[in-house]
């Protein structure tokens, strides 16, 4: 079968979380131009509603804060209630702290980890009865480059969640695949995002990037085409792995 085919989304349904702006949103919308049907998560509902439109007919807004009691639970009962099936997850939404380590509260650590690890946990739980039904899954965690070494910008609680988010991603793997469900990770390095231009200044992230066996920032659009890659049929011999998308900024 042409590769094409293979990452052809339509008649899937997708559920991406974070998707207001940056990689949340590209990744929503390449999936919808190649044909899925989306459900837009964030956590505001104006904001949700207006992503949706944008983003196209088949996609569906379903707002929501991920760090409350029962909302991905209900997020993904929105879905399923409007398409009748979830075949790709994408745990996207994050909260990039950057306070220094000396300055974390406890209280922060925990809000940390409800978003960036907590969250897609429940998520993979709330999909995974629509998911066996079907017998085919695709997950897909956003991590980071922090993940696999240590946050440039983000704080301890941003490295510590996003590297447990990869050790949830191969223990799912190892215990859903016999369903027909991968689970991988993605893990950007520096990408042009307007959460990378809020955190840094514009001189910053050219030294930055000048270091980078690849000299620039990544895109938007380059971390969506690998995920979209992820969660199609090209990959389904692909799962528990972390793919790096960082210019060479990580190289193991």
């Amino acid at each position: 079968m042409p590769s094409t085919a293979l990452q052809d989304f339509t008649g899937r349904v997708a559920l991406v979380t974070g998707a207001a702006r940056g990689l949340g949103r590209a990744v929503a919308a390449r999936l919808h131009e190649r044909g899925a049907s989306v459900a837009v998560n964030v956590r505001d509902t104006e904001r949700a509603a207006t992503a949706a439109r944008e983003i196209g007919e088949r996609a569906l807004a379903v707002p929501g804060d991920l760090a409350a009691a029962g909302v991905p639970d209900d997020i993904v009962g929105r879905t399923l209630d409007r398409f009748g099936r979830i075949d790709i997850l994408v745990n996207n939404a994050a909260l990039p702290l950057t306070t220094r380590f000396e300055q974390v509260t406890a209280e922060e650590w925990r809000q940390a980890l409800e978003v960036n690890l907590t969250a897609p946990f429940l998520l993979i739980k709330a999909v995974l009865p629509a998911m066996k039904a079907k017998r085919y899954g695709r997950i897909v965690n956003i991590s980071s480059t922090a993940g696999r070494m240590v946050s440039t910008l983000g704080g301890a609680h941003y490295t510590a969640s996003k590297t447990g988010l990869l050790g949830l991603t191969r223990a799912a793997a190892k215990e859903l695949g016999q369903y027909g469900i991968t689970v991988n990770g993605v893990c950007p390095g520096m990408i042009d995002t307007e959460l990378t231009r809020e955190t840094a200044t514009p001189d910053v992230l050219e030294r930055l990037a000048s270091g980078f066996p690849i000299p620039r920032l990544g895109t938007p659009l380059e971390v969506a085409d690998l995920v979209c890659f992820a969660a199609s049929e090209c990959a389904g011999y692909i799962t528990g792995a972390s793919l790096d998308i960082n210019g060479g900024d990580l190289m193991m």
